[in-house]
């Protein structure tokens, strides 16, 4: 495994450069299902749909019919997460990827709490790094989700818009520098959200994103977000991943 530079005032502590011939499985596993996330997706997360090659991990989306325990769909993708293989409380996170287009598609590069300490979702957080929804591929979005006694589920975000082009054509990384009373994004190192301020149920600022949290790289297709895809939608498709680095403050 090639070892990255050290960014200023960063340390190195978990990577993924995808120079194997597999999936590396000390470091992901596949979360299987047809629970459609909650947003009424159409897939079939399987793991028959990651593969490594050339220095790339690929997440493709299919349109097969697959009948598996939680019944059947006419979509097939798969959903990889870093949950007890990598855990982090505060970091940066660099993620170089080419993602898919056109209607239906939903890509999402994203963590989650690893012990809930706070309860269910929404109230431990769940913070996105990069999703983009395949009818609008010059757009990706940043969110941070959480709970509220009054209000139930808040979430907080904004998106970059690039230039020219499309997420598609070449790959981007997509960064997210948490650090205990801030969290910055970026596309290609330009800094688009700045977010200082969130709380949870039950308790205030900087809970809940005061614990640990894992990685989660999927590609969803449908939803109530993105729209289910169309005679248009190209299939199959994937988002391609080059690397996962993640580093802590030095000190």
């Amino acid at each position: 495994m090639v070892a990255a530079d050290d960014p200023a005032g960063w340390q190195l502590v978990w990577q993924d450069e995808f120079n194997g011939r597999s999936l590396d499985t000390s470091r992901w596993e596949f979360e299987v299902n047809a629970a459609g996330g909650g947003n009424n997706e159409l897939q079939y997360y399987v793991t028959n749909n990651a593969r490594v090659k050339n220095g790339l991990l690929f997440i493709e989306a299919r349109k097969e019919h697959y009948t598996g325990p939680e019944g059947t769909r006419d979509y097939t993708s798969s959903r990889l997460r870093t949950r007890l293989k990598g855990d982090w409380k505060y970091g940066r996170f660099d993620i170089r990827a080419k993602l898919p287009k056109g209607q239906g598609m939903w890509p999402a590069i994203w963590l989650l709490p690893t012990d809930e300490a706070y309860g269910g979702w929404p109230n431990s957080g769940e913070i996105d790094i990069m999703e983009l929804i395949g009818h609008e591929p010059h757009r990706v979005y940043g969110t941070l989700h959480y709970g509220d006694a009054a209000r139930g589920h808040l979430y907080k975000g904004t998106n970059y818009t690039l230039a020219a082009g499309v997420f598609a054509d070449d790959f981007h990384v997509f960064r997210l520098d948490w650090e205990p009373r801030a969290m910055r994004w970026y596309v290609d190192d330009h800094l688009y959200q700045t977010q200082t301020n969130w709380h949870t149920q039950g308790r205030g600022f900087p809970a809940p994103f005061d614990q640990r949290f894992h990685l989660i790289l999927n590609l969803a297709v449908g939803g109530n977000w993105p729209g289910n895809p169309d005679e248009k939608t190209v299939f199959p498709q994937a988002m391609a991943v080059d690397y996962v680095r993640v580093y802590q403050k030095k000190g």
